[in-house]
């Protein structure tokens, strides 16, 4: 099971009270209805929040950005030096983080904007990667997986697909990928949403397939 985890995630994991100052939120607890540019939900109706609650395992950093892409387009063009997963993956390293900070579980949840922001969708590509590379979708999820793996290869990594709502090609990248390199993955499929985003029922949902996963690894 988890104990102490790390979450890179994007919008459906990102709330007010949980991420860092300035990284963009979508759920707050005093946001309002749905529809409007901030949603209200109570950090533990997040699907992390119901891991804590109902588990023994610690969040130890929650690096969320609403509207964040893996790769290095983004919704306003390039994001590779402020909310891609990957320019905030290496600010992190290099600051230190897991040298100060013990965790034995990495938990990604992203493509969605990948596919939303109509990025370049590229190819799988596992080795020699240029800067430009990274613009793409493909080569840039199975960039961030391979140096993820390689920089942690003692951790436990679980990547969290958002079946419902992305490309594809997307959805297989991140399939292949992570059997190619060696870390888990989480189909979450029939997620409750309104305005493309997990309802409180989502995040139930989403927590209940993660769990149903875990156990069936024990």
């Amino acid at each position: 099971m988890i104990n102490i985890f790390l979450i890179f995630g994007d919008s459906y994991s990102a709330h007010k009270s949980y991420i860092p100052n300035d990284h963009d939120f979508y759920y707050c607890d005093e946001g309002g209805d749905w529809g409007e540019p901030v949603t209200k939900m109570y950090a533990d109706q997040m699907w992390w929040g119901h891991l804590i609650k109902n588990t023994d395992a610690k969040l130890i950093r929650n690096d969320s950005w609403s509207g964040a892409a893996i790769g290095y387009t983004g919704y306003s063009g390039d994001c590779s030096e402020t909310s891609s997963f990957i320019c905030r993956y290496h600010k992190l390293a290099e600051t230190g983080f897991f040298n100060e900070n013990h965790i034995d579980t990495i938990l990604i949840f992203g493509g969605t904007n990948d596919s939303w922001c109509q990025a370049p969708i590229g190819e799988e590509k596992y080795s020699d990667w240029e800067k430009e590379d990274l613009f793409s979708a493909l080569p840039a999820i199975c960039y961030f997986i391979d140096v993820l793996k390689k920089d942690h290869p003692d951790k436990r990594i679980i990547f969290l697909i958002n079946c419902d709502s992305i490309k594809t090609e997307i959805i297989e990248c991140i399939k292949n990928a992570s059997k190619r390199i060696g870390i888990e993955f989480v189909e979450l499929k029939n997620i409750d949403k309104l305005t493309k985003h997990p309802t409180v029922t989502g995040m139930e949902q989403i927590y209940c397939q993660l769990m149903a996963y875990l156990k069936s690894q024990n």
